[in-house]
């Protein structure tokens, strides 16, 4: 039986959606809040890209709200962009997983631009100095949050000869995983690390959880990579331990706000590096959510349980 799925993904994803699902109709809306408004009522899946995104805050639903939607599909695997009443669905789910090798590779990457100080020692004259390098093998991974993404992650670091020791969210048996250490607290994460990966989903409970308090437990010269939210970190705190010494470098592919404004001290810090929340985006990113969305779709349609769906009070 034929479904209306409507879709604010771009045109690209929405003509494999089509090619994957020739039997159903899509409707493209426009990505942004407007678009909610031309949800058609017979709709019963609802593909919805990040809502609350640089300074919008939708928080009235549009009139009709939810109409016939049986599942809301988030474009992003953290839930924190979309206001609360896009949940009044009998369903909804994230993608979570999607975009997992993405963000890890994109952390190894940060990793090795700090060990081996790249681009920095590309030379364009013949002014040349010996500069050594630290080295990736041996050094200490920490990860704070081992969900898909820290999963990913700490496989590949382990290859590479690293040692890895994470942090998970309580109740998650990280002992289980072969080769990676158990934090005691975060603290005890923050002083074993050498690299250290944030990759916790952002809730009341976590908001700035990395506060001055935690930052200055950091093994001196910790380089902090963010790839997760913005409000897990305090970063006032950031600023006076990058000055003080306690963070020797911090990554951040997510700030707060998004974008930071043109005068933010953390632009003009020598050690820090702002990359405007990329990390997650590949050139076969559409393909692999819209696969994933095909596979959930089959499983709706079977009146099965979804895979990744949200739980609206643990905030993931």
């Amino acid at each position: 039986m034929s479904q209306t799925i409507v879709s604010q993904l771009d045109t690209e994803a929405n003509a494999y959606l089509r090619e994957r699902l020739p039997q159903q109709r899509i409707v493209e809306i426009p990505f942004g809040p407007e678009g909610l408004a031309q949800i058609p009522a017979d709709a019963s899946t609802l593909i919805v890209r990040p809502i609350n995104v640089r300074g919008v805050e939708l928080k009235e639903a549009p009139a009709g709200w939810p109409w016939s939607l049986q599942w809301v599909q988030l474009a992003s695997s953290g839930i924190d962009f979309y206001p609360h009443w896009l949940f009044d669905v009998e369903q909804v789910a994230s993608a979570k997983g999607a975009n997992a090798n993405h963000v890890a590779e994109f952390a190894l990457a940060a990793i090795f631009s700090a060990a081996k100080q790249l681009p920095d020692i590309w030379v364009k004259n013949d002014d040349w100095h010996f500069t050594y390098l630290q080295p990736v093998k041996g050094a200490t991974l920490g990860i704070l949050g081992l969900g898909s993404i820290g999963q990913s992650l700490a496989h590949k670091a382990l290859a590479l000869g690293m040692r890895v020791i994470a942090l998970g969210r309580p109740g998650h048996a990280i002992a289980e995983i072969p080769g990676i250490e158990a934090a005691r607290d975060i603290h005890h994460l923050f002083a074993e690390a050498d690299h250290l990966v944030v990759v916790a989903p952002l809730t009341a409970d976590t908001r700035h959880l990395l506060d001055r308090d935690v930052l200055g437990s950091a093994k001196p010269g910790l380089h902090l990579i963010n790839l997760a939210r913005g409000g897990l970190l305090d970063q006032n705190a950031l600023l006076e331990a990058l000055d003080n010494g306690s963070i020797g470098r911090a990554t951040l592919d997510v700030t707060e706000p998004e974008p930071l404004p043109n005068d933010h001290p953390l632009y003009l810090h020598p050690r820090v590096r702002i990359s405007p929340h990329t990390s997650a985006l590949s050139t076969d990113g559409k393909r692999k959510f819209v696969d994933d969305f095909v596979a959930n779709f089959q499983r709706f349609q079977a009146q099965a349980q979804l895979e990744n769906l949200v739980d609206i009070g643990r905030g993931y």
